[in-house]
């Protein structure tokens, strides 16, 4: 009797524990098994943009919003192979859920003398639910990210990627490695995802086209540095990092360095007129120049008046006369602008990729070297460094930082204070004059391609010999470019466009210039772009006003008072050509 009491107890105690009224498991008993809930992190709730709860590293957005980078929850599963007893029945049961696990290599871990085995790694968490209702002793998960990029391509080298730690390990995943995983903020970039998608898509269109080898473009706010759109083709899906070729991975806007050719004009015009070296009415002469065994010359096909005023220097880009306004500036005031316009250094810019320029030593920059420089050449720059400059020339002259992080607008209007600006380093009415010469370059110069109706837009072209791979020029392979601001009445935004060895077609004649392929894919961009940053085409009518409040003549005349202009027989760079002619002796070849 005693014994069948206290059986009944027992009974009766375990009908109440497992049946009537079972007491809920401790969280230590299940921790290991059963994911946790989540719940929100009022942190990232905070800001504005895409979250995700409980993830360690914070989401990247575009300026508007888009997500372009994300951490989306996984699970790694993982085994004590000595709790596991019967491993080829595990190894099947799990591929069960896992389609793609190899049951063999299973099998073989879980027989392993260890206490710890990964079976497989980013796994949804429907999988881990699934797995764990098996009831298998021995398996367990671990909480994990994976980073994913919705967008794919579009800006794929901007966001670079991160390893299977979930570090950065290039581009914006590097740069901002440490705040990403410290705020859970969205970091917002001043990219512009519709006008990133756009211009890649018109980059691409033109890259095909003519067959070149790659391309670049970037388009920037000429008053804030915010980079809305930074291509470089070949690319790759942000997602696909790991696989990527070299040359997809290689940004071209910030770690290639391409001589910038006629480009690099612009910049020659802009210190001449700063330093009061040459005015517009100024004229240079268009004969080549030889130096020892080099000529200076333009195109056979160009053909020129002798001598001519800066703004037809600019109009149609000849090489000659811009290398006399670059001895007229002498040696050391140009290096001296060059290196206060940042061409002689690293362009800064929140990717660790950017690369530095390739440019002479000081004690190696001599009055050839002043000449070449002058028309872009002898020095290799980023397509960054180039628009960056011509931003300078059509903002009023401040020289502005590129960012890559989206500043803050009141009523759509930038709002920056006189010391963010960055250096003034030229006039406002320089840059007046310099927005109205690249202007002219479009109207009526070699630029005549680049115009987009309605759009104002002013810029300059730039053809350049590509070096080979074992050094000096390959003939007949360009690097073509186009830089340029729009609208030159109250520029806004600067556009930089490059094709790497670009081929000619029936509708180029066979040429390769910039004038024939840069300058079409600069308005198509722009055309096509303009009306996403809220600007749209002026009716004729008002542009035509606007035209004409911009228009200079191709050979503005002296102004009364003004003795002893620039030109034949009054030319201090005329002189130094004929005195290094003379000491490098009369043989000349080209």
């Amino acid at each position: 009797m005693g014994f069948l009491f206290l059986y009944g107890g027992v009974a009766i105690k375990a009908l109440f524990a497992t049946i009537l009224a079972p007491m809920a498991p401790l969280p230590n008993q299940i921790g290991s098994s059963i994911p946790e809930i989540p719940h929100p992190d009022p942190r990232a709730m905070a800001g504005n943009g895409f979250v995700l709860p409980n993830i360690r590293r914070a989401s990247i957005m575009d300026r508007n919003g888009q997500p372009l980078a994300l951490s989306l929850p996984v699970v790694q599963v993982y085994a004590n192979p000595m709790e596991i007893i019967e491993p080829e029945d595990v190894a099947k049961k799990l591929r069960t859920i896992l389609p793609t696990l190899n049951v063999a290599e299973t099998v073989r871990r879980l027989k392993q003398k260890k206490q710890f085995v990964y079976l497989a790694r980013n796994i949804a968490p429907v999988d881990e639910l699934a797995i764990n209702n098996l009831g298998i002793p021995g398996l367990y998960f671990e909480n994990g990210e994976q980073r994913h990029y919705p967008l794919g391509n579009v800006a794929a080298q901007i966001l670079g990627s991160v390893d299977i730690d979930n570090k950065g390990i290039a581009g914006v995943e590097k740069f901002f490695n440490q705040r990403l995983m410290q705020d859970h903020t969205p970091l917002r970039l001043s990219i512009d995802a519709r006008v990133q998608a756009a211009v890649r898509d018109e980059l691409n269109e033109a890259k095909n086209l003519f067959r070149a080898i790659g391309a670049s473009a970037i388009l920037m706010d000429v008053h804030t540095g915010e980079i809305l759109a930074m291509v470089s083709l070949p690319d790759y899906d942000a997602n696909n990092f790991a696989h990527a070729a070299d040359d997809a991975r290689f940004n071209r806007a910030v770690t290639g360095m391409y001589e910038p050719g006629s480009t690099f004009k612009l910049q020659t015009a802009a210190m001449a007129l700063q330093l009061k070296v040459a005015h517009p009415w100024d004229q240079f002469s268009t004969t080549p120049i030889h130096v020892g065994r080099f000529t200076i010359s333009d195109l056979k096909t160009d053909h020129f008046a002798p001598w001519l005023a800066l703004p037809s220097v600019m109009a149609y880009s000849s090489n000659p006369a811009s290398a006399h306004i670059a001895l007229d500036v002498g040696r050391e005031r140009q290096h001296d602008w060059l290196k206060n316009m940042g061409f002689l250094d690293r362009v800064p810019v929140e990717l660790p990729e950017a690369g530095r320029p390739l440019v002479p030593s000081i004690k190696n920059w001599g009055e050839t070297t002043v000449m070449t420089v002058g028309f872009g050449h002898g020095v290799a720059e980023s397509p960054l460094a180039i628009v960056r400059g011509t931003a300078c020339t059509g903002n009023g002259g401040y020289l502005v930082t590129p960012t890559l992080l989206a500043r803050e607008h009141l009523n759509d209007d930038v709002v920056m204070a006189e010391d963010q600006k960055g250096p003034h380093l030229i006039s406002t009415e320089n840059s007046n004059l310099l927005r109205r010469i690249l202007r002219l370059v479009v109207t009526k110069g070699i630029g005549k391609k680049a115009e987009s109706p309605g759009y104002l837009v002013g810029g300059k072209t730039g053809t350049a010999e590509k070096i080979g791979a074992h050094g000096g020029y390959l003939k007949h392979v360009n690097i073509t470019a186009f830089t340029g601001m729009f609208p030159m009445n109250d520029p806004k935004y600067a556009l930089y466009v490059m094709l790497d060895a670009p081929q000619g077609t029936a509708e180029t004649h066979g040429w390769t210039t910039a004038g024939w392929i840069a300058a079409p894919t600069f308005s198509r961009i722009v055309t096509r772009t303009a009306p996403m940053l809220g600007l749209f085409p002026l009716d004729a009518a008002r542009a035509q006003q606007l035209d004409d409040q911009l228009a200079l003549p191709l050979t503005p005349s002296v102004p009364p008072g003004v003795r002893h202009p620039l030109g034949p027989g009054n030319d201090p760079g005329a002189v130094t050509v004929n005195r290094l002619a003379a000491r490098h002796g009369a043989h000349h070849t080209h």
